[in-house]
């Protein structure tokens, strides 16, 4: 049995449902065969993520107290399965859980199935719901195969939510089809800041209709409104079928919180927010989105960290960044030195970030960017009456100035090192481009030329295209972008990215796609010796 009729058998989903912790809890009595309605439920499904050579995070929700149990296999028929005790599933994390599985077999599919044990009746069990997914080869392995993965990031954004008559969030379902290692979603996974309503008219005259929730009716600010976010994008057939088949690798932006956030930020004159502390929304935001998101958490001396270091093996490293949670105020932008007020990743960031490039031994070497590099991303203006920016980019196409200082010494040394065969994959703008940084046409060039590729919206209002900063250099060689602006997901330009790099060649293909699965762009880069 193939990967997907494992994934559509009803048979696994019946007779083996209760058999699966009923076999692990030998020490109680058999478990109860009761009414679908009496069992916990998964409604909002399971997810895997952050997928490395042994191990991937398994996540799902209960609809009430319940504990996470779980079985995994190499092969869809369960044989010599291992049973793992996950955690308990309560209030406090709005029934969300997961398990970290370790120990797996590297380069293995991976077939696992998730049933919940109900904390009121140890008796009463959930059925079982089936997954999938398959992990990277070791660093050192000589057993290479292709490896494939698709980015984008974007979702429900702008009050284009789910319109289940025009097919959902349908652009999920053609990721999934791609069949890739994994999904790498680029940040802005919600829209806390953005009410989602019954309907929307079209310039066309007809009406765009999506499901509505109370929690997204308005802009978040409780917690249970921030977490009614992400159970909302769950509701979404095509969402949950992909997190069940692909292993996702999450990062965040400003929307998960509320627009272009940082210390900056100030909602005394938004008359949507009665929470106008913004240091409280930021943590009710983090909660929730570490409750939803498939990520690996790191020690407690900084549990709520985001950025990380996923080995994909010997093909490829996966620098996962995060350009939010560090930033200085969001400013003019112009500070003429290295300051908390000009941090963009923050010093330890940029520090854990070169170590990890210096040591890597795989070929390609990808940074996960939450945003563009000398894209210039707007934030109004200052008290002053200067422009401020929410990205790295000043519009200032002179020497590096503000944020452009990090991002130059970042750069400078990367080339310094000799890292070769860096890639920087990203989203923010809503829409789709592919950018070459040429040191030659650069105001500063002491940097190895390199490729940075936009994808994005997934369901959301497409933008675009953005003004560009030349201090790097950087040459549009391809982009695709609305005429008008926040354009419905029904003019088909939402867009995605998919990575194939070939095992013999070593050769990493970037190809941009539309809604339809469409190939738009595509660009091969062969690897340079280090």
């Amino acid at each position: 049995m193939d990967r997907r009729n494992f994934l559509n058998s009803t048979a696994v989903l019946g007779g083996v449902a209760v058999a699966v912790p009923g076999l692990a809890l030998a020490q109680t009595a058999p478990a109860v065969i009761t009414r679908d309605a009496m069992r916990p439920q998964m409604a909002h499904g399971i997810q895997s993520g952050d997928p490395t050579s042994d191990g991937a995070v398994i996540w799902t929700r209960s609809d009430r107290p319940a504990r996470l149990w779980l079985e995994w296999a190499t092969t869809a028929s369960f044989a010599n399965a291992t049973r793992v005790r996950g955690p308990y599933l309560m209030e406090d994390s709005d029934f969300t859980g997961r398990v970290d599985l370790t120990g797996l077999p590297a380069g293995q599919e991976i077939f696992y199935r998730v049933v919940l044990q109900d904390l009121h009746n140890e008796r009463v069990l959930s059925e079982a719901m089936p997954g999938h997914l398959r992990l990277p080869a070791a660093a050192g392995s000589r057993a290479v195969r292709d490896v494939r993965f698709t980015w984008s990031g974007d979702t429900a954004g702008q009050g284009w939510g789910i319109n289940e008559a025009w097919g959902g969030m349908k652009i999920y379902e053609q990721m999934r089809r791609v069949n890739p290692d994994f999904f790498l979603h680029s940040g802005d996974t919600i829209y806390a800041d953005g009410p989602i309503q019954a309907q929307v008219k079209l310039p066309d005259g007809s009406i765009w209709n999506n499901l509505v929730t109370e929690e997204v009716s308005k802009v978040a600010e409780t917690l249970n409104e921030y977490r009614g976010r992400y159970r909302y994008n769950l509701m979404d057939a095509n969402v949950r079928r992909m997190a069940a088949d692909v292993p996702q690798i999450w990062q965040w932006d400003d929307h998960e919180v509320c627009n272009n956030w940082s210390d900056a930020k100030d909602l005394s004159a938004d008359k949507r927010y009665t929470e106008k502390n913004v240091p409280l929304l930021v943590a009710r935001a983090t909660k929730s989105f570490l409750e939803y998101a498939p990520l690996r958490r790191t020690a407690d001396v900084e549990s709520e960290r985001v950025y990380r270091h996923l080995p994909q093996g010997p093909l490829l490293d996966l620098f996962v960044v995060d350009m939010r949670s560090y930033r200085g105020p969001n400013s003019h932008n112009l500070q003429t030195s290295e300051t908390e007020e000009s941090a963009f990743m923050g010093r330890p960031q940029i520090a854990w970030l070169l170590d990890g490039l210096k040591r890597s031994k795989s070929v390609w070497k990808v940074i996960a960017a939450d945003m563009p590099i000398s894209l210039q991303v707007a934030d109004g203006q200052d008290g002053e009456g200067r422009n401020k920016w929410e990205a790295v980019a000043n519009g200032d196409d002179g020497a590096p100035l503000g944020r452009e200082l990090e991002m130059a010494r970042l750069l400078r040394e990367i080339k310094r090192a000799g890292i070769k065969n860096v890639v920087w994959l990203t989203a923010d703008v809503h829409y789709t481009a592919a950018h070459y940084f040429d040191p030659a046409k650069a105001k500063f060039s002491d940097f190895s030329p390199f490729w940075e590729f936009v994808s994005g919206p997934l369901n959301a209002g497409s933008f675009g295209p953005n003004k560009t900063d030349a201090t790097f250099g950087m040459q549009v060689v391809y982009q695709k972008a609305p005429q008008e602006q926040n354009t419905a997901p029904t003019a088909g330009l939402q867009f995605f990215g998919q990575v194939d790099i070939d095992a013999k060649s070593k050769a990493m293909t970037v190809t941009l796609k539309d809604l339809t699965g469409a190939s738009l762009y595509a660009k091969t880069l062969a690897p340079q010796r280090a």
